[in-house]
């Protein structure tokens, strides 16, 4: 079989046992409770844009999972709403406890309409590594930028576009190194990874750089920080490949 074929046959199979978040959420929370040193890394990144005293402030955040960014932003003293499209992720996010009763509440709700959130009620919304799951990134901004309070700020981390692209993989270099192969960057729009233990078996939407600073200009927003931050030591040490590349994209946004 030859190469081609070989990825049509991977591609097949992704489609023919199509993984949903729902499907894979036990699985995923069990990763990140056991502990994801990538996952740790994300929430740190993105943890380290809002203020480290949140008393009063009311917080959206946006694909919420199992409430990992929910329940830290309610630490700092956040009235924290967590919302995501997948029951079963609210399910393990109600159960995770960890914050003090009443600061933390939980919804079903889909991203790209946030139906359950009452227009300029909110100072803050964060999107750990959750708007690279929307369909419709413009849908998504328009709630948000309905949903945000007049000068309300957005902060989010994606996978690192040109890193986490359709079908990069990784490859030996002639001096024994292990080295990213880009994969297919310009290629915005939906795909599935074909491996079976990677989140993005349940679909991940791509898009560049551009796609994303495009799309907070179109809808108003003022571009406050980005960053492309190393990689921790306990990302280093659990995976040394990554070493060198940023594997998330960090944006700090306000409403202009």
């Amino acid at each position: 079989m030859n190469e081609n074929s070989e990825s049509a046959q991977r591609d097949r199979e992704g489609v023919e046992n199509a993984d949903t978040w729902d499907s894979i959420a036990d699985w995923y929370v069990e990763l990140l409770r056991s502990g994801s040193a990538l996952n740790d890394f994300d929430r740190v990144i993105l943890l380290e844009q809002l203020p480290a005293d949140l008393t009063g402030q009311q917080v959206l955040d946006v694909g919420c999972g199992e409430g990992l960014i929910t329940r830290a932003v309610a630490t700092r003293g956040a009235t924290a709403l967590g919302i995501d499209p997948s029951p079963r992720m609210i399910e393990h996010a109600r159960s995770g406890g960890g914050a003090e009763p009443g600061s933390v509440a939980y919804a079903v709700d889909d991203a790209c309409l946030l139906a359950t959130v009452a227009s300029d009620s909110m100072d803050w919304v964060t999107a750990g590594l959750a708007l690279n799951n929307v369909p419709d990134l413009d849908a998504a901004l328009a709630a948000v930028r309905r949903v945000l309070r007049p000068a309300g700020r957005l902060t989010f981390t994606v996978p690192h576009p040109c890193f986490e692209a359709p079908h990069a993989s990784w490859t030996q270099a002639a001096d024994g190194t292990t080295r990213r192969v880009v994969g297919d960057y310009l290629a915005e729009g939906f795909w599935r990874s074909a491996n079976r233990s990677a989140v993005r078996r349940a679909g991940n939407h791509h898009r560049t750089l551009t796609g994303y600073l495009r799309a907070l200009l179109r809808h108003g927003f003022v571009l406050e920080h980005a960053d492309e931050p190393r990689p921790s030591a306990a990302v280093a040490a659990q995976q040394p490949e990554r070493a060198g590349l940023p594997p998330f994209l960090v944006l700090l946004a306000r409403c202009g």
